[in-house]
């Protein structure tokens, strides 16, 4: 029982998913920081409020329902994914891009599923028909 277990953690892709989660949560961290110390502060600057909580509170037989608490954390989002998305996501395409030209790799070309050719055909079959009269 030990022995599959120490298989089971010196498999590679434990350890893989172990430094995953690390270098995850300390990147999460680095962007966390960039939102609440740099975008955030910007964003309090030209809104007068570093956030929403109290916009559209409302309050039914003393319930507080905050939209504005959802419209901060949505707001976050989408700040957190812009942050990601122009720090990491377009600079790795870009440098990906870069050396598969460097390199000549061109992308595979996916094939046409079998279906979906047939589909396309009898599209352009009936697209290519006279539209008058009986059918």
């Amino acid at each position: 029982m030990l022995k599959g277990f120490k298989e089971f953690i010196m498999k590679g892709n434990v350890i893989d998913l172990a430094v995953a989660v690390i270098i995850g949560s300390a990147f999460g961290a680095v962007v966390n920081a960039l939102v609440a110390n740099v975008l955030m502060p910007l964003i309090a600057a030209i809104t007068g409020s570093p956030n929403f909580d109290s916009f559209a509170l409302i309050t039914i037989n003393g319930v507080d329902i905050k939209f504005g608490v959802f419209l901060t954390a949505l707001v976050n989002f989408l700040i957190i994914a812009a942050a990601i998305y122009f720090l990491v996501v377009a600079p790795m395409n870009h440098l990906i891009a870069r050396r598969n030209a460097k390199l000549d790799i061109k992308a595979a070309e996916v094939p046409v599923d079998a279906h979906i050719e047939l589909l396309t055909e009898i599209r352009d079959a009936l697209a290519a028909r006279p539209s008058g009269g009986k059918h």
